[in-house]
């Protein structure tokens, strides 16, 4: 064995070392009920950096419910809705594990940074399964697939819109024809977090294709997986925060794993879009529109244009469906290739 051999061999023998002293596996197996806030550290060169975990176990045995928040850290309504779930949810009163990730890319976060995390600009969002030897996205992402979505029953990613996007709130799933049980559960869990927008994605995704998105990677694995949308533009909505809350807490009781303090909250009639048309920017440029998220439009609609720098119009931005505006750049710089539409609508 060479030295640059010996070498990988100790790097991953200590990477195992390090997961296995903070395996959430061997928490779970705890047999009491706790609430037990640990930190997972990740090392790649000479960057360092980590997230943090809780793990909430009840009395009663039941499901084990994973939420991950934070895997864009400019997406603040959602950290700041798990911050208060974290204070208010009791182990005494739970049937089941929580296990919860507040805040998955504490780089972006801290630095404000969006999209990427800025010790090695890679989208974590991109990044799943991930690599135990690579990157720092990478490594938080091979952590989150190892220690939280394969030890869950239930998986929920909390999003919200970055920095320059103008979202419409919604809950979303994959529509997975192969696992109907799975797919079937999402969809229920959807509609019952009394979000009034439930949005379903094609799922045509090979077992052996990585599958970037952190709850389309536990959908690969064959777990219930869904993801929350809500809260826009970088900053935090209160009422976006509550929304995010009701929602977690619904999706909980109808997991007969939490009494909801909601659960007498009128719901909204349901609005299923299982088709997406994603409009991607065609050039560089600035952007005009009067059009918000939640907006209707109509096929062959001018949504909007884009100028050069002098003010002149380069282009219009055209419609091509009918539908609703689940998200949408919502600051005036574009970048060609950028989705500056998606336009949510009805299977004919």
């Amino acid at each position: 064995m060479n030295l640059l051999k010996k070498i990988t061999s100790l790097s991953a023998l200590s990477l195992i070392s390090m997961m296995n002293a903070q395996s959430v596996r061997t928490i779970l197996n705890k047999k009491e009920s706790f609430r037990k806030d640990t930190i997972f550290s990740i090392k790649a060169d000479t960057k360092a950096t980590y997230f943090p975990v809780t793990i909430i176990k009840g009395k009663q045995k039941g499901p084990v419910f994973s939420i991950v928040a934070g895997i864009h850290g400019y997406e603040y309504p959602p950290i700041i809705a798990i911050q208060e779930l974290l204070n208010e949810v009791k182990p005494e009163n739970l049937k089941g594990t929580l296990i919860i990730v507040p805040i998955a890319n504490v780089e972006s976060f801290q630095k404000r940074t969006p999209f990427v995390n800025p010790l090695d600009q890679k989208n974590l969002n991109n990044a799943f399964p991930g690599s135990p030897i690579g990157s720092p996205t990478d490594q938080i992402a091979h952590l989150i697939t190892q220690e939280i979505i394969s030890n869950s029953d239930i998986f929920l990613d909390i999003h919200g819109g970055d920095a320059n996007e103008d979202l419409l709130p919604f809950v979303c799933y994959y529509d997975r024809k192969d696992t109907p049980e799975k797919t079937n559960a999402a969809k229920s869990l959807s509609r019952q977090s009394g979000m009034k927008y439930v949005v379903s994605y094609p799922y045509n995704l090979a077992q052996t294709e990585p599958a970037k998105y952190a709850f389309k990677q536990a959908a690969q694995q064959g777990i219930t997986a869904l993801s929350i949308e809500a809260g826009k533009l970088g900053t935090v909505q209160n009422e976006n925060v509550q929304m995010i809350k009701t929602a977690v807490y619904r999706m909980l009781e109808y997991s007969n794993m939490y009494s909801s303090p909601f659960k007498n909250k009128v719901q909204a009639k349901t609005i299923q879009l299982d088709n997406q048309d994603y409009i991607r920017v065609p050039e560089n440029g600035i952007f005009y529109s009067l059009l918000k998220s939640g907006d209707s439009v109509r096929k062959n609609q001018i949504l909007g244009y884009i100028t050069d720098e002098f003010g002149k119009k380069k282009q219009d931005i055209i419609s091509e469906t009918n539908g609703i505006i689940l998200y949408k750049v919502g600051t005036p710089p574009v970048n060609k290739g950028e989705t500056l539409f998606c336009i949510g609508y009805i299977k004919s």
